[in-house]
């Protein structure tokens, strides 16, 4: 029994596989987008840019890494916010080099209002994409929840960097003075 489920998971190839790929490499498009969006004339042109980002962070490793990340987005969109941390939970243990799969169990954390939670996990989405604008911006407003206001203005000001025409640029100069208060 043991070898024809040996060899049965050896001829069902891929589609069963264990291990997933690296994630695929954006750095390049991400870094030319970054550039546009320094450039945009206005924040419409700047919210364009910014989405096409999406497209790259949640570009996942496979075909089932995006299945997962795929549930677990609508299942945060239908409010099934334990179903999404489970299927992002399963993304992870899968993918443990992507990303977005951090950066959107984040998400929904935050919406719960498990700051605690949150936090490490953007922490891991920005070690493993540094340029992840969304997870920045995620840290800064967790930051902000859990009553940081320095590190949030200093992680804020790290995205501004990157796209001066976040929304969350407004929240910077109540940031800095509860900072100055400090």
């Amino acid at each position: 029994m043991k070898l024809a489920l040996t060899a049965f998971a050896l001829m069902a190839g891929p589609a069963f596989a264990q291990t997933c790929p690296e994630p695929p490499d954006h750095r390049a498009a991400i870094g030319g987008l970054i550039e546009d969006v320094q450039e945009a004339e206005d924040e419409r042109s700047a919210r364009l840019i910014s989405n096409e980002m999406w497209e790259y962070w949640a570009d996942a490793p496979d075909v089932r890494a995006q299945d997962l990340l795929d549930e677990g987005m609508t299942r945060r969109e239908a409010y099934d916010f334990a179903g999404a941390v489970d299927a992002f939970d399963a993304l992870i243990a899968y993918c443990p080099d992507y990303a977005e799969g951090y950066n959107q169990r984040a998400f929904v954390n935050f919406i719960r209002q498990d700051y605690a939670a949150a936090l490490p996990d953007l922490e891991r989405a920005l070690e493993l994409s540094p340029r992840h604008i969304a997870a920045m911006t995620g840290q800064a407003l967790t930051l902000v929840a859990l009553q940081r206001p320095g590190e949030a203005a200093l992680i804020l000001r790290r995205a501004l960097d990157l796209n001066p025409w976040l929304t969350e640029r407004h929240l910077l100069p109540g940031l800095e003075a509860l900072e100055d208060d400090i």
